[in-house]
C-alpha cells in the first residue's frame, strides 16, 4: 500500500509539473507561425532594409561608400526626368490597368456564367494559363514577327489594301508596350474575379430577376459589386508588376519610352547603385501608397 501511495503521489507530481509548463494557445499560435516570420524577415524584410541602407551611401566610380547622406534622395526627387519618368510609369499602370480589367472581367464572367460544367470552365482556364508555360521574354519577344513593318499585321492590312505602306507605330512605341503588358498580365486579372464570380450565390440571380431587373440591372446591381474584391486583387497583381516591369519597355518601345524600373536598370549598370537603391525606396513607397488606396476603397478580406 506505501508502494501504490508513493507511484500516485510521484504521479500527481508529474502531472502538476506538465500542467506548469503547458502554453498557452496563443503562444503556441506564435511558435507555429515563427518559421514563416524568419523565412520572410530573412528573405524578405532584410533586403529591404539593406536597399534602404545603402539608398543612403556616397558612391563614385570606384566603389560603395557607408555613410548617411540624402543626395541621392534629393538628386531622385529634385530631377524633371525622374518625375516625367513616374508620369510615364503611371501612363502604362493605368492603360494597362484598365484594358485588364475589361478583358479580365468579361473573361472570368464568361468562365464563371456561361460555362456551365465545371470539367469544361477548368480546361477553358487551363488553356488560359499556357502561355505561362513559356517564359515572359518569350511570349514578349514573340510580338515583333507580328508587329513589325514586315510583320503578319502591316503584311495583311497591305495586302487587303487598307493601308499603302507599314504602319510604323505598331512596334517599338507605346502601342506595343501596352499591348505586350496587357498580354502578359491579363491572366493575373482574370484569376481572382473568376474566384469571386464563382462564389456568388445564383439565388441572387433569380431574386433580381423575381423583382423585375434586367439583365444589366443584375450585372450592374449584383454581380459588380459582388465581384469587386476580385477586382482590387486583381488590381493590386498587375499595379505591382507593371510598375516594377522593365524588360517590356525596354524591348517593345525600342529604347524610346522610359519606366522606374528601366531607370533604376540603367544606374546599376552604371555602378550607382546607392542611387537606384533611392529610386527603388521612392518607387516601393508609390506602390504602397496605391495598394493602400485600393485597400481602402474596397475591403478583400472576404477574398482571404
Amino acid at each position: 500500500m506505501a508502494t501504490i501511495a508513493a507511484e500516485t503521489e510521484e504521479s500527481s507530481h508529474d502531472a502538476r509539473g506538465r500542467r506548469s509548463f503547458r502554453l498557452s494557445p496563443s503562444a503556441i499560435s506564435y511558435l507555429q507561425a515563427t518559421p514563416l516570420i524568419a523565412i520572410l524577415g530573412f528573405f524578405f524584410l532584410l533586403p529591404i532594409a539593406m536597399i534602404a541602407v545603402v539608398s543612403f551611401w556616397d558612391y563614385d566610380f570606384a566603389g560603395l561608400y557607408p555613410d548617411f547622406l540624402t543626395m541621392n534622395y534629393t538628386d531622385t526627387l529634385g530631377s524633371w526626368v525622374t518625375w516625367k519618368t513616374y508620369l510615364n510609369t503611371l501612363k502604362f499602370t493605368a492603360i494597362v490597368w484598365a484594358l485588364t480589367l475589361v478583358i479580365g472581367f468579361w473573361v472570368a464572367y464568361f468562365l464563371a456564367f456561361h460555362i456551365r460544367r465545371t470539367s469544361t470552365q477548368m480546361i477553358l482556364f487551363l488553356v488560359c494559363t499556357v502561355p505561362f508555360m513559356t517564359s515572359n521574354i518569350i511570349r514578349m519577344i514573340s510580338w515583333i514577327p507580328v508587329l513589325g513593318r514586315n510583320g503578319l499585321v502591316n503584311s495583311t492590312l497591305i495586302q487587303v489594301g487598307i493601308i499603302p505602306q507599314p504602319l510604323e507605330w505598331l512596334l517599338y512605341s507605346d502601342f506595343a508596350v501596352v499591348l505586350a503588358m496587357v498580354h502578359l498580365y491579363t491572366l493575373f486579372m482574370v484569376t481572382p474575379i473568376f474566384n469571386t464570380l464563382m462564389r456568388i450565390d445564383r439565388s441572387l440571380f433569380e431574386a433580381a430577376r423575381d423583382a423585375g431587373a434586367s439583365g444589366w440591372q443584375v450585372l450592374w446591381n449584383v454581380v459588380i459589386p459582388l465581384a469587386k474584391p476580385g477586382m482590387a486583387i486583381g488590381t493590386i497583381f498587375v499595379v505591382t508588376l507593371v510598375m516594377a516591369d522593365f524588360s517590356t519597355v525596354q524591348v517593345m518601345s525600342g529604347g524610346q519610352s522610359a519606366s522606374v524600373a528601366l531607370m533604376m536598370k540603367n544606374q546599376m549598370s552604371l555602378l550607382q547603385y546607392p542611387a537606384a537603391a533611392a529610386n527603388a525606396v521612392v518607387l516601393l513607397a508609390v506602390v504602397l501608397l496605391m495598394v493602400a488606396a485600393i485597400l481602402r476603397v474596397v475591403d478583400i478580406r472576404k477574398e482571404l
